[in-house]
């Protein structure tokens, strides 16, 4: 296939990633996105890479799995990685941007190639001109959805996710929580709202009274196991939330000396720090209900809303029957998928597939081979966990996590060192990788 314009259609974490990758190698992109002619029910900012259900990143811990995907993908000259870098709000040892100045960046450094053309306009239908890479997320819109459909044979799923509601700084009493990381661990970054036993309880009850969004007569609503919404967590046990994204565990009250029964923690949504949003509180009560029963926790009586919770659809195809190594349908090379839709969950694991795609892209467009990243990486291992005819029975979007890693061989290591130890060699298996494939 000779040289040429490559199209993508989304301008997600994905599309823009995918994108990058490309015109660093000297190919000419023509990035559709439909925003702001067509708005997802997610979606609020015109800007490409808009960052919907929290503006966290995960650990920055180079020695956690999101933290080692972020090396990984640094090497590989990620636009996302440098937009986040460059944009980054305090979150303790975690990695969360300003979100509108974090979009702002990548479509300028994006705007300022020359190779790079941006169209706002909704495709609907297959585009006839190769190679494209669908980079359309969890919210691809209905009509191309059904495009879709009809291209993969039906052999696409869906499931529902929720995103949490952000608040006013100024609205939140500050002489009712208190700042913290857990165990004390890097700065206090964290807002941490106490709650006494009996406020836990009525609020766990609350939770389940709560009046919520209903679904449509004919939709099987599945969530994803990673981003359960809050009163769903509470309906699995009286515990579940106390043990879950309100344990109290490493955070003592400044005042008292003591663990409270159980906390929301909020983080910083901006650099300005005007905006809060509730770690772990995704869900799917209705907008009133919302503001009611999330105004008993204490510190956010008067609480005034940013943004309210919603649920959305989550579209994604079932990657492992339908996809190459090389994130290409198997029945149409020229056709790439990237970013959520592939089945990876996560705003940095939908950039890396995306940032995957651009390269497998390019390397088809001049006439050579890429192989797979080796999957003792993060890189290689998601891949392989969404192409790989191992998962296809049973698959499900999956968050990058150490489990996917081949395990390591010899006798047992204690987690820590373990970790260590899974990291250097991803490392150095990349350095290898690209070494051998991305010579000077």
């Amino acid at each position: 296939m000779k040289s040429g314009e490559v199209i993508i259609i989304g301008g997600g974490l994905a599309g823009c990633e995918a994108a990058w990758q490309l015109l660093r190698r000297g190919h000419a992109v023509h990035l559709y996105e439909m925003k702001p002619q067509r708005f997802s029910p997610a979606h609020k900012m015109e800007a490409l890479a808009e960052l919907v259900c929290s503006n966290s990143l995960k650990s920055n811990d180079p020695e956690s799995a999101p933290g080692l995907l972020k090396t990984e993908m640094r090497r590989l000259d990620s636009l996302i990685m440098s937009a986040a870098d460059r944009t980054a709000v305090p979150a303790g040892s975690a990695l969360a941007v300003d979100r509108a100045a974090f979009a702002r960046t990548v479509e300028d450094f994006l705007c300022a190639e020359k190779n790079f053309t941006l169209s706002r306009e909704e495709i609907t239908e297959i585009p006839d001109r190769k190679p494209v890479i669908f980079a359309t997320g969890p919210l691809t819109s209905d009509a191309l959805a059904l495009s879709l459909g009809k291209l993969l044979g039906g052999a696409y799923l869906y499931f529902y996710d929720a995103i949490a509601p952000i608040v006013e700084a100024e609205s939140i009493e500050m002489t009712k929580a208190f700042w913290a990381s857990r165990y004390d661990r890097g700065t206090p970054d964290y807002l941490n709202c106490p709650l006494t036993e009996e406020q836990y309880w009525r609020f766990h009850r609350e939770l389940l009274a709560g009046e919520k969004v209903a679904a449509r007569s004919f939709e099987d609503v599945r969530h994803f196991e990673g981003c359960l919404p809050v009163e769903v967590l509470a309906a699995r046990g009286e515990n579940t939330l106390a043990f879950g994204p309100m344990k109290p565990v490493g955070l003592v009250h400044p005042q008292t000396g003591l663990r409270p029964f159980a906390v929301v923690q909020l983080r910083r949504e901006n650099a300005a720090g005007t905006l809060f949003n509730l770690v772990g509180f995704q869900t799917k009560l209705t907008w009133p209900e919302q503001a009611r029963i999330f105004r008993t926790i204490p510190g956010l009586e008067n609480a005034r809303f940013a943004r309210m919770g919603s649920i959305h659809r989550n579209t994604y195809i079932h990657s492992p029957s339908l996809l190459t190594d090389a994130l290409q349908l198997k029945k149409n090379p020229a056709i790439f998928f990237a970013g959520q839709i592939t089945g990876v969950e996560g705003y940095l694991e939908s950039a890396a597939m995306g940032l995957l795609a651009g390269l497998f892209t390019a390397f088809l467009l001049e006439g050579k081979t890429l192989p797979p990243p080796p999957p003792s990486t993060t890189l290689g291992a998601l891949l392989r966990y969404i192409t790989s005819p191992e998962t296809e029975k049973d698959f499900q979007p999956m968050n990058i996590n150490f489990g996917i890693l081949p395990p390591l061989t010899g006798k047992k290591i204690r987690k820590k060192e373990k970790h260590a130890l899974l990291v250097r060699r991803a490392l150095e298996d990349l350095d290898d990788w690209l070494r051998n494939h991305f010579k000077k």
